[in-house]
């Protein structure tokens, strides 16, 4: 096996040094932090969500575009609760970014017009039957999303996700979740990873917009800190368990789960409950509260200190060479 991380699928699709994405994360992830990733080799993507209108999404599209030293994308959810979604698409088309992570929802109208406009499409995907079904679309790459990754986590394990989705797949194969340095990232591309989708780590980067105390919650909590709440989006998400989040419970109430399975309140619900619930991030990110809900994943087990974003990907750069 070739585990030069040149010639790693992903490496070679984007032309960076080194086949890992900063992950997406909802809040957290900026122009800046794709700014660094892109000069350390890698690459980076941003959440759409992250810019409250087109406009400020379409700014941020050509500033990169300008101050950028590599490749990079824009994450979308593609289901109902994102009511902005055709017009994010349209402008990530026209602006060409390099490629599109969607999320949340079937990615046919995205990959059908991204092809046209000649931007890749890599889908997060939790399970076989999916991976196929983007495939057959036209996807360039699946991530696969395993259960220790942050945010919107899957079902399975790194050991049961990968090998499933390398033999029934014939695209190339992005994992995300369960790496927070460079010997596991080896570990991962050694257990048949074309990439790397690395996010909780750079929370703690200098570059990350958040508030301190939210970067200094990934130094001092570790991997057995983390829970899954329904609470935020209606779909599992994963959190940091503070004093807050273990007053107020990770379960939708009877109610909650009601309206959530009703054929024809739950598309409303479903979307009020995010709408809800991303305001909620959003407080607790960018300032001092009591009601702190700070999305993460068991990967800040390895957040010892809040550095510089370059200075990570060199620590996780040398960490994969050391691994050999």
């Amino acid at each position: 096996m070739n585990l030069d991380p040149k010639e790693a699928a992903l490496s070679k699709m984007l032309g960076i040094d080194f086949p890992m994405i900063v992950a997406p994360m909802f809040l957290v992830s900026n122009k800046e932090m794709i700014i660094e990733a892109t000069k350390a080799g890698v690459t980076g993507a941003i959440p759409a969500l992250n810019y409250r209108t087109v406009d400020e999404l379409k700014k941020v599209i050509r500033e990169l575009k300008k101050e950028a030293s590599g490749p990079f994308g824009i994450n979308l959810i593609v289901n109902k609760s994102n009511f902005l979604y055709k017009e994010q698409l349209k402008a990530c088309c026209e602006e060409k970014v390099d490629y599109l992570i969607t999320s949340l929802g079937s990615p046919e109208e995205t990959i059908k017009q991204c092809k046209e406009a000649g931007v890749k499409v890599f889908c997060d995907v939790v399970d076989v039957r999916f991976a196929k079904k983007v495939e057959a679309l036209g996807a360039d790459a699946v991530i696969a999303v395993n259960k220790e990754a942050g945010g919107h986590a899957g079902p399975m394990s790194f050991k049961e996700l990968l090998p499933l989705l390398k033999k029934e797949c014939n695209i190339p194969v992005i994992s995300a979740g369960g790496v927070g340095n460079g010997f596991e990232a080896r570990e991962m591309v050694e257990f048949g990873a074309d990439g790397l989708s690395m996010g909780s780590v750079f929370i703690a980067s200098e570059e990350a917009g958040v508030s301190d105390e939210y970067k200094q919650a990934c130094v001092d909590y570790g991997k057995d800190d983390i829970v899954m709440t329904t609470k935020l989006s209606g779909t599992p998400c994963t959190v940091i368990n503070t004093p807050y989040v273990e007053k107020v419970g990770t379960k939708q109430n009877w109610f909650e789960r009601f309206l959530n399975k009703n054929k024809r309140l739950k598309k409303w619900f479903k979307a009020f409950t995010f709408m809800k619930g991303m305001k909620k991030l959003q407080k607790a990110a960018f300032s001092t509260t009591y009601k702190t809900v700070w999305c993460a994943g068991p990967s800040i087990e390895h957040v010892k200190s809040v550095r510089p974003l370059g200075e990570i990907v060199a620590s996780i750069k040398k960490e994969y060479e050391q691994a050999k």
